[in-house]
């Protein structure tokens, strides 16, 4: 009798242990998924901050010069002008890979040249007429980087609910896909857009203009953004509006 309910508790004791076993895979799984997205939403915030920073450098109006930058480093450090700016805080770990490193997109001088406005024909030719419009600065003629995407290979999870800027990234097979990128041409056709969209100043249907990322979780600071340090476009200071990326 005895040796039968020794057998007893132990089918009990292994049927508590199977229980134990799929419950904490179960738990695991979900605490992957909720890391994952979480990274996700780091590398959206820290893609932005790249993008917003090599913004304020290429539209730096001390230089009188659009530009962009040669190396990540530059933009912790804009010595073009007499008093160096600093637009980004730091080159931010990429939380997908867990380090400094990442994937640059080159401009080429020529692409550089369409990107920005074309200067005055007359102007050009007789030196005569005036450059106008809002890009009316110079365009170096020398290679920079546009953008930074991660060096991550894995898939991502979140597949939609981006702003429009980044619509191309609910296709994206790998993290190296959601590629973040300053375009002059592209960024003057946003603002068009949303004056279009907004109504001009003053308007009274006019809104402010929000940032469209917010920072990663609201119960801690995020991995960082430009405080009260630069990094901002001259004319759009970064506000922190509606995370458009919360799960």
């Amino acid at each position: 009798m005895k040796h039968a309910q020794k057998g007893v508790v132990y089918l009990w004791a292994l049927f508590a242990v199977t229980v134990a076993g799929v419950v904490l895979a179960a738990t695991g799984q979900v605490w992957l998924v909720a890391s994952q997205r979480e990274k996700e939403q780091e590398l959206l915030f820290i893609g932005e901050q790249f993008r917003k920073a090599i913004m304020a450098y290429y539209s730096n109006p001390v230089t009188g010069i659009q530009q962009y930058p040669e190396k990540l480093e530059d933009l912790l450090e804009d010595k073009r002008g007499p008093v160096p700016i600093r637009h980004l805080r730091k080159i931010y770990i990429d939380p997908m890979t867990l380090t400094d490193e990442w994937g640059v997109i080159i401009e080429e001088p020529q692409q550089q040249g369409a990107s920005g406005s074309q200067a005055n024909p007359r102007s050009a030719a007789g030196g005569t007429g005036s450059n106008t419009g809002s890009n009316a600065n110079p365009v170096a003629m020398t290679k920079g980087i546009a953008g930074v995407y991660s060096l991550s290979m894995r898939v991502p999870r979140k597949k939609g609910n981006f702003p429009n800027d980044y619509a191309a990234f609910s296709e994206a097979e790998t993290y190296q896909d959601w590629k973040f990128v300053f375009r002059q041409q592209a960024s003057t056709a946003n603002r068009q857009n949303q004056q279009n969209q907004q109504g001009r100043p003053g308007d009274p249907g006019a809104s402010p203009s929000t940032s469209p990322f917010g920072a990663p979780g609201a119960a801690r600071s995020g991995p960082g953004g430009f405080g009260g340090q630069g990094g901002a476009s001259p004319g759009q200071p970064p506000v922190t509006g509606q995370n458009p990326f919360a799960r």
